[in-house]
C-alpha cells in the first residue's frame, strides 16, 4: 500500500458516512475525496463502499482495509502525542492517566498545575486498562500495586495513603458495628466485583468474610463509594476521602496491609522533558501533606 492519503480518506469517509463530511473534516475538495475513493478501489479491485443517497457504507472489504487503517491513525495520533511531549516549554498537552479511584488525589494538582501553566491542556485519562507509555498515549502514569515492569519506563516511588474500613450511621443503626475481625462475618460488604482483585485490603477482606457477603459489587470507584455512603454495606475509603464524609463511621483503623504502594511511571523518551518535569515536581510538592497524613 503505496498511498497513505487515499486510505486517509477512505477512513475518513467511513467515519463520517458522506463525501461531503470527509472532504470538510479533512480540508479538501470533495472531488479529490471522490477521487482518492476511486483511485484505490481500481487499484485494489474491490468495492470499499456501497453508495445510496444517503451516503456511503463500507462493504466487507472495506471493514477490513477500515480496520488497519483505524489502527493507524490511532498510532500517529500517539507519536504526534509523544513528539509534542518533547519541546523546552511548559505548554500544549499533558496526558496523565490512572484509575479513577486516584481522581480526588490527582485532579487537584492537575488544576493547580494547569493555573501555574495556563498554556498546558490537561487530559486526565482513566480506566481499568494500562495505557502504553511507549505508544505515547500519556505523559505520566499514576499507578498501584507492585513495581511496573514495563521495559523503557522510569518508575519512582510516589506515596502510599492509609485505607480503613468505613460504613455509613444507617448501615450501623441497621446492623451494628462490628467489634472484631470475627464478627466481619456477620455482615455485608461493598466490593469489587472480581475475586481476583489484587488491591492488598481486597485480597484481606476475602481471607476473612466469604466473598458471598460482599452483596454490592462493581468495577467503577465512584460507584462503590456511593453504595458505601448509601449503607449498602462496609467498605474500604482512603482516610483523607473518607473525612470530607462526616455520615460515614470508621469500623476498622488503617492496617499496613491494606495500603498499596503508588508509583509514578514516565517512559525514557519523554521524562527529561520540560514538561514532564515541571509536572513530576508540582504533584510531588502539592501532595506533600497527603503523603505526611
Amino acid at each position: 500500500m503505496q498511498n497513505w492519503d487515499e486510505i486517509r480518506t477512505a477512513f475518513h469517509v467511513a467515519r463520517m458516512g458522506t463525501v461531503s463530511g470527509a472532504a470538510e473534516e479533512l480540508g479538501v475538495h470533495h472531488a479529490t475525496v471522490i477521487r482518492h475513493i476511486d483511485s484505490l478501489e481500481g487499484r485494489l479491485g474491490v468495492k470499499l463502499f456501497q453508495r445510496h443517497t444517503r451516503g456511503y457504507t463500507a462493504t466487507e472489504a472495506g471493514v477490513d482495509l477500515l480496520r488497519v487503517a483505524q489502527t493507524t491513525d490511532d498510532q500517529f495520533h500517539q507519536l504526534e502525542g509523544r513528539i509534542k511531549g518533547r519541546g523546552n516549554d511548559v505548554t500544549g498537552e499533558l496526558m496523565v492517566t490512572s484509575i479513577a479511584s486516584f481522581a480526588p488525589l490527582l485532579v487537584p494538582a492537575l488544576t493547580s498545575f494547569q493555573n501555574k501553566y495556563p498554556d498546558v491542556v490537561v487530559r486526565f485519562l482513566t480506566g481499568d486498562r494500562l495505557f502504553r507509555l511507549e505508544y505515547g498515549e500519556a505523559h505520566v502514569a499514576l499507578r498501584a500495586g507492585s513495581v511496573p515492569s514495563e521495559p523503557d519506563n522510569v518508575v519512582q516511588p510516589f506515596m502510599s495513603q492509609p485505607i480503613a474500613l468505613y460504613a455509613s450511621r444507617d448501615y450501623i443503626s441497621k446492623h451494628g458495628e462490628p467489634k472484631s475481625i470475627e464478627a466481619l462475618k456477620d455482615h455485608r460488604f461493598v466490593g469489587h466485583d472480581s475475586m481476583e482483585s489484587r488491591a492488598p485490603f481486597q485480597v484481606w477482606l476475602l481471607r476473612h468474610i466469604p466473598f458471598e457477603n460482599v452483596v454490592f459489587r462493581g468495577t467503577d470507584w465512584r460507584s462503590l463509594v456511593h453504595a458505601i455512603l448509601a449503607g449498602a454495606g462496609i467498605g474500604f475509603l482512603r482516610v483523607s476521602e473518607a473525612a470530607s464524609h462526616p455520615d460515614l463511621v470508621q469500623v476498622m483503623p488503617p492496617q499496613d496491609e491494606w495500603a498499596a504502594p503508588m508509583w509514578l511511571v514516565t517512559h525514557v523518551d519523554l521524562h527529561r522533558t520540560a514538561k514532564v518535569q515541571a509536572f513530576l515536581k508540582h504533584l510531588k510538592e502539592d501532595t506533600s501533606a497527603e503523603r505526611l497524613s
